[in-house]
């Protein structure tokens, strides 16, 4: 009875069953192109047109395809992109690195300090943060680990530039003054140029994403409701993030660059192609227009 209830439930939802299919892997067989139309409309109800791409998202299924240059992989892969970033503006804006590992069993637990971030180099979200060494579930660390680092990150949202990155895991220093992660800073940079920050407050507690326009504006852009009610005190060294970011992607048609600052220091945080990868709605269609009109491809 169970199993016709699932399948009638399907049924009637024939988004949600794709959903699945994608996100359990059932569709890999599948090649990009049809596997994005497919998944595209499971993920937002739309229907995706990949030739004539007009909205955000929909440019980003299609950069996804046809945007492919062999240094994004370097790029996306966080322990090779802190060699790319030392070469191009400098290793002082980088995280001290702890470590690097090429399975779980080399980590030495015990040598770690007490506060460290450990993340794995291939995908997004795969992160350990420690507080508090002496409360941290060590074992439970190693499965989720382990788990992430069999996983590839490249199959749900054929994000291509994941599909060969060497699984590895980095650890960084804690950087935060408390207990919190630092405010998050994420400049999306179109054909060269910054033109919206996000800015993510506690992203692992009571988490608030704001959008902020170049001259540091508060916009009533938003996705999924979670936008603040309150506006947030310009970072420090903003100026400067702007340059370094579009020095970062001023041969790029579109990416997203990440940066901390904590005590007026700043650091580096990732480099990301696919906002959301590209299924996260906005809470008004109108703004997936207005950024969609930023990539000039």
């Amino acid at each position: 009875m169970k199993i016709i209830q699932i399948i009638k439930r399907y049924i009637s939802n024939p988004r949600k069953l794709i959903r699945t299919l994608g996100r359990q892997r059932w569709l890999d067989w599948l090649p990009d192109r049809p596997y994005l139309k497919l998944v595209y409309w499971g993920e937002t109800g739309k229907k995706l047109n990949i030739d004539a791409p007009v909205t955000y998202n929909e440019k980003l299924q299609w950069l996804k395809l046809y945007d492919r240059k062999p240094e994004y992989c370097n790029y996306v892969d966080k322990y090779a992109v802190r060699s790319y970033i030392s070469k191009t503006i400098g290793e002082h804006y980088l995280i001290p690195l702890l470590g690097v590992y090429d399975k779980v069993e080399e980590i030495d637990w015990e040598s770690l300090p007490d506060k460290f971030v450990l993340k794995c180099t291939h995908g997004s979200g795969s992160n350990i943060i420690c507080k508090d060494k002496g409360n941290l579930d060590i074992e439970a660390s190693k499965i989720k680990l382990n788990k992430w680092m069999k996983k590839s990150w490249y199959w749900f949202g054929r994000e291509w530039p994941y599909k060969n990155v060497i699984p590895r895991i980095v650890c960084e220093s804690f950087i935060s003054e408390s207990d919190n992660t630092p405010d998050d800073y994420k400049f999306l940079c179109f054909n060269g140029k910054v033109k919206l920050i996000e800015v993510h407050i506690d992203r692992y507690g009571s988490h608030k994403q704001d959008f902020y326009d170049e001259e540091w504006n508060k916009t009533a852009i938003s996705q999924e409701g979670t936008r603040s009610d309150f506006v947030y005190e310009k970072p420090p060294l903003f100026e400067k993030i702007i340059q370094l970011s579009e020095q970062l992607a001023s041969k790029i048609i579109h990416v997203r660059i990440d940066w901390f600052v904590v005590k007026d220091k700043l650091y580096f945080g990732e480099i990301t192609f696919y906002d959301g990868s590209g299924f996260v709605a906005f809470d008004n269609e109108k703004d997936d227009c207005l950024l969609g009109g930023w990539i000039e491809l």
